[in-house]
């Protein structure tokens, strides 16, 4: 299967107060909207977790706390939405949703024979152990081809979670790394990228790639004017 259709919906709501967290915001909504409804957190009970690529997402755009939702994600976002109240619990502090702006779009995946440039926001490529193998490889040449692979696999577990067979070669190039940060993620050290790169499959605006996805890191953003 070459290509697939999805469906995508970006919530954004208005600005909360500061300072916001993306995992509290996450926390927040998941009470709201009822752990009983699994694709809201990935969570199987029992200290079970699914692993498959997250169909609701919680991320900071443009300053703003935002759902998205793919598929499946889109059809059980109503648990939210039915909700008689919108006042969320965020990290001690009583919110009131409002909905700043809401898109949805029907969006055909595909691999292609010409390239589409993208940026991807706060990337976490590398655990401390691959983040320590990147720091010595021999130059930037070796440095680019490990990301490469890594971002080849990201798109191919996206594609897998949303049930999508890519038959065709996935080919990636990164035009440029504009930060690269060690963070502490639930006590384990990081490397997390902003950087540029082409792909010759087309990806959805806002989607994540990579680890952390769930509470917005790896954050794709098409770029739509570049000079050739």
């Amino acid at each position: 299967m070459s290509s697939k259709k999805i469906r995508t919906l970006l919530i954004s709501f208005e600005s909360t107060p500061a300072p916001f967290q993306v995992s509290a915001f996450r926390g927040a909504i998941i009470e709201k909207a009822g752990r009983e409804n699994i694709l809201f957190h990935n969570h199987l009970g029992d200290d079970k977790f699914s692993y498959r690529y997250p169909l609701i997402q919680y991320k900071a755009i443009r300053q703003q706390p935002s759902i998205f939702c793919l598929d499946a994600g889109v059809d059980e976002i109503h648990h939210l939405f039915q909700q008689k109240t919108w006042t969320i619990n965020l990290s001690g502090t009583p919110v009131d949703l409002k909905v700043d702006r809401l898109d949805m779009k029907t969006i055909t995946l595909n691999v292609w024979d010409k390239i589409f440039p993208y940026n991807l926001y706060n990337w976490q490529a590398l655990n401390e152990t691959n983040y320590r193998r990147y720091t010595q490889q021999e130059g930037m040449k070796e440095r680019i081809d490990m990301l490469e692979k890594i971002i080849t696999g990201n798109i191919l577990s996206f594609a897998k979670g949303i049930e999508w067979h890519i038959d065709k070669k996935v080919e990636v190039s990164i035009h440029d790394i504009k930060q690269v940060r060690l963070k502490k993620m639930k006590d384990v050290k990081v490397g997390a990228f902003d950087i540029s790169f082409s792909t010759n499959v087309f990806l959805p605006n806002y989607i994540g790639l990579g680890k952390g996805v769930s509470t917005g890191f790896g954050i794709v953003k098409q770029i739509k004017n570049i000079e050739r």
